[in-house]
């Protein structure tokens, strides 16, 4: 079954388990990386709350996610891009924010896939 191009907010451990680690915290956004091709060759747009957010987050001066600026800038961009979102992509990993998005997309009545391989193509 194909469907109309989706964006698709990939959402997975980032800051958990890192204790706010650059190296740590790179690693884990290269691994939620790792879905937007494959979403993309689907036909879909990927979306990674933390393309968003991160750059807000050094707009409004803060050095490091461990910046107390970080509570409302992180969490709340998700919030939003979620209210653009048309699924969510579940990687595993413990990931709070990522149990949050994951629970706004079921209250939202959006998909919420836990593979990629259940992604319908566009």
């Amino acid at each position: 079954m194909t469907t109309t191009s989706k964006l698709i907010l990939i959402a997975g451990p980032y800051r958990s388990g890192t204790g706010d680690d650059p190296g740590l915290l790179a690693a884990n956004l290269a691994r939620l990386e790792e879905a937007a091709w494959p979403i993309f060759q689907l036909g879909h747009v990927p979306m990674i709350g933390e393309w968003v957010a991160l750059p807000v987050l050094r707009g409004g001066g803060a050095t490091s996610v461990a910046d107390p600026l970080a509570k409302e800038v992180l969490y709340p961009t998700a919030e939003r891009l979620l209210q653009h979102c048309d699924a969510v992509l579940r990687l595993p990993g413990e990931s709070t924010g990522a149990d949050q998005d994951v629970a706004i997309a079921q209250e939202r009545g959006l998909p919420v896939y836990y593979r990629v391989e259940d992604i319908p193509a566009a």
